[in-house]
């Protein structure tokens, strides 16, 4: 089963039926794993969620001696990372880590931890599936694309830079988000050379924000999934140049993404939305395990991008719903 509401939207939806069609598709980093779910897309209320909610007991899997990164492991690994930057001449590498949070004598409430990430997260893309005792749940803002069938528009955003919400931008961050837009002009200009650019500005996600910058230009459907297989990974999940940056991520991170920094695909009767798979955690009996990264440039400072990642961890871990 899935569920998900969509950004600026009080409505959930499920997929349901018997339709051969696929509605929703959940991609890995890497593009090897793929989970589909086939049938129709249904509003389901708030009700019908709670009447049958799902509990981290219906998992299969539990966490046994995980070895997380610790603070120190993790601004020592950086350091290597920015170093790495500086050789090489990057603009930027996103590196993530793996945060095990245990409760090892609780049970979780998956589904009301779901509905709390609703509604503390309303211009957010927030989702929850269990699959054959699989569960992940995430709430994030980052549009890859959305496609409306009818007029041809393709919506595509910039998102980077990550500061809480009181604090003021510094060349840091600015000097993050600027390759993210270069990078997606660069792709789009390859669609439609009238491309419409928002002007930067703050998108604000629960107690942190980050600079974003919308595209839009008109394309045909059937240019539709190579112009995303060109987009992900994005710089902002991955670095600047792509390929040489996934090779990099592969390095130097200590576990696999699997769905992290991913997308997630939603069909609907007039329009295909993309959305970048980030804020997310994957639920086992006994634990989650989220993955929060950065963008690190050579501007980065260690100790701030841990500070930062904790941050970004505190979007699940805040809304955990414990069964009493």
């Amino acid at each position: 089963m899935i569920l998900f509401k969509l950004p600026f939207n009080d409505k959930y939806y499920s997929v349901h039926g018997n339709s051969s069609e696929t509605a929703i598709s959940v991609v890995s980093f890497d593009e090897f794993e793929r989970l589909d779910f086939k049938g129709n897309i249904v509003e389901i209320k708030k009700e019908e969620i709670l009447q049958n909610q799902k509990f981290s007991d219906e998992i299969n899997s539990e966490i046994l001696d995980f070895k997380q990164e610790s603070k120190d492991e993790y601004l020592t690994k950086l350091k290597e990372v920015i170093d790495f930057i500086n050789e090489n001449s990057l603009q930027k590498l996103v590196y993530s880590r793996q945060k095990i949070n245990e409760f090892p004598e609780k049970k979780i409430n998956l589904s009301q931890t779901f509905l709390n990430l609703c509604e503390n997260y309303p211009n957010a893309f927030v989702y929850f599936f269990l699959d054959n005792g699989v569960c992940w749940i995430g709430a994030f803002s980052e549009i890859l694309g959305i496609f409306n069938k009818k007029n041809k528009d393709f919506e595509t955003m910039s998102l980077a830079g990550t500061l809480p919400v009181k604090e003021n931008w510094t060349e840091k961050e600015i000097e993050e988000q600027k390759p993210v837009s270069d990078y997606i002009l660069k792709i789009l200009e390859k669609y439609n050379s009238k491309i419409h650019s928002s002007e930067t500005y703050d998108h604000i996600s629960g107690d942190i924000k980050h600079l974003r910058t919308d595209f839009k230009i008109k394309t045909e459907e059937k240019y539709l999934e190579n112009l995303i297989s060109e987009l992900h990974p994005t710089p902002a999940v991955c670095g600047i140049p792509r390929d040489f940056c996934k090779k990099a991520i592969a390095n130097f991170e200590r576990y696999p993404r699997e769905f992290y920094a991913g997308y997630i695909r939603i069909e609907k009767e007039e329009d295909i939305l993309y959305f970048v798979n980030l804020r997310c955690a994957k639920f086992y009996k006994n634990a989650t395990k989220l993955f929060v990264g950065g963008g690190i440039t050579t501007l980065s400072i260690p100790e701030k991008e841990w500070q930062e990642t904790e941050l970004k961890s505190q979007a699940i871990l805040k809304n955990l719903a414990f069964y009493s």
